[in-house]
């Protein structure tokens, strides 16, 4: 594999991900209890969950082998994720930052599921009596990471209008 060693610049966005997202979590497991949920702001709690399955909680009740089958699959997502990265123009800059951000994510909770066999999730957000799956930074990286790989594949690929 051939990289362009100026891509791999936004591994910095990766870097800085991980860091934020594991000293979350240390934190919210040194200072959260499962499920006791303190207010931040309204519609928003921290509390701590542990998550053995993938988003949200799918296959969290599956009896130990999904963590495994995530491992090896976000394996093989992160070395197509990392392809890719060497392979774009650093003036990509949307699509750099998307996809730096979505391998931090992607590698925040793998070594969750490799050093504690789940994944720490602490952010909370409800209104009224419904409440969205807890989740933690990775979570969101991987989530805002893909939506602007979609907005660059939809307003900003340069397949489409290739420079003169």
């Amino acid at each position: 594999m051939s990289c362009n060693q100026k891509s791999l610049y936004w591994l910095i966005v990766s870097g800085w991900i991980i860091v934020l997202d594991q000293v979350t979590k240390k934190l919210a497991e040194q200072y959260l209890e499962p499920q006791r949920y303190i207010q931040l702001l309204p519609s928003l709690d921290l509390t701590l969950v542990y998550n053995a399955g993938a988003a949200f909680g799918f296959l969290n009740d599956a009896g130990g082998w999904q963590r495994y089958f995530l491992i090896a699959l976000t394996l093989f997502v992160l070395m197509v994720l990392i392809n890719w990265l060497c392979k774009i123009d650093f003036k990509q800059k949307i699509l750099g930052i998307g996809l730096g951000l979505t391998i931090g994510g992607a590698i925040g909770n793998m070594l969750d599921r490799i050093f504690i066999g789940e994944v720490v999730d602490f952010i909370s957000l409800y209104y009224a009596a419904w409440r969205w799956p807890a989740f933690n930074i990775a979570d969101t990286a991987i989530s805002i990471g893909v939506v602007l790989l979609f907005i660059d594949m939809i307003f900003f690929d340069f397949t489409k209008n290739p420079d003169p």
